[in-house]
């Protein structure tokens, strides 16, 4: 399995996070743009996109979305997944609003959950119109798995031909409402795929080091970035998205496992 080139994924601002919370906060397009080229320099190959407004507010405008893509692309190679996760209570239309632009790689979450103090609305009509979406764009989905019973949505939705056959699935642990980030989780959702099935895990807060570790020694992929977690370690901000993945990068040379070139990463998942 340490043949498998790993495969870093960076989500390089989120939605909920603040510049109170997170002085290092990149907002602007000009600002994404180059924590995008950072993070693919420290081992990134792909870019989880959100954008902010003027304000710098989150957004789903399809303009921005462009904007922001176009500079990245002008910056390095890589593969910018947009999300359609939005804010919690972004509206269904916006979510699905950027996937116009057809990148190569977009979110979908299986399954809403209490996320933290506010409810993540995935219904099924929520998930099919995404999924739709994303056929008709031709944009692979990379699947968002929040708790055990998400594993069982997509295998009865893949039955129900609701969402694509072809996807690369991410596992979110450690969400208050959702799975909690301990390995044993990891290990019991990772025994549910399929052998070929690629997978990645992003932990939140505390548990992106920890889970980081396990899935680079258990074959799997990452996401390594600030949206997730913005400490290097307890009470230490990291300064930026590619000291978080440039860690990654020295862990799993450490056990001689290859990071995945831009190149090999759309080879490893069939783009």
């Amino acid at each position: 399995m340490f043949n498998i080139p790993l495969i870093i994924t960076c989500p390089i601002v989120g939605a909920e996070l603040s510049k109170k919370e997170y002085q290092y906060l990149p907002c602007s397009p000009d600002k994404l743009a180059v924590e995008a080229e950072k993070a693919v320099n420290a081992g990134a190959s792909i870019i989880h996109l959100h954008v902010r407004d003027n304000l710098g507010n989150p957004s789903q405008d399809v303009d921005i979305f462009k904007e922001v893509t176009n500079k990245i692309k002008k910056k390095c190679d890589c593969i910018v997944q947009f999300s359609t996760g939005g804010a919690v209570g972004t509206p269904l239309k916006k979510r699905c609003a950027p996937l116009v632009l057809k990148p190569e790689m977009a979110t979908l979450s299986m399954g809403s959950l209490n996320f933290n103090s506010e409810i993540y609305e995935n219904s099924e009509n929520t998930i099919k119109t995404i999924a739709t979406a994303l056929i008709k764009n031709n944009v692979m989905p990379e699947l968002e798995i929040f708790d055990y019973g998400m594993i069982d949505t997509v295998y009865s939705y893949l039955k129900k031909n609701f969402i694509p056959k072809k996807f690369h699935i991410n596992f979110v642990l450690g969400v208050q409402g959702g799975m909690g980030g301990h390995f044993r989780n990891l290990v019991i959702l990772t025994e549910r795929l399929d052998p070929d099935q690629t997978w990645s895990v992003g932990g939140i807060g505390k548990f992106q080091l920890p889970l980081c570790m396990h899935s680079i020694a258990m074959g799997g992929h990452v996401r390594m970035g600030i949206e997730d977690n913005i400490y290097y370690r307890k009470n230490e901000l990291a300064k930026s998205n590619a000291q978080l993945i440039k860690r990654a990068v020295r862990i799993a040379k450490e056990i001689d496992r290859p990071i995945a070139t831009v190149k090999q990463t759309r080879e490893i998942l069939g783009l």
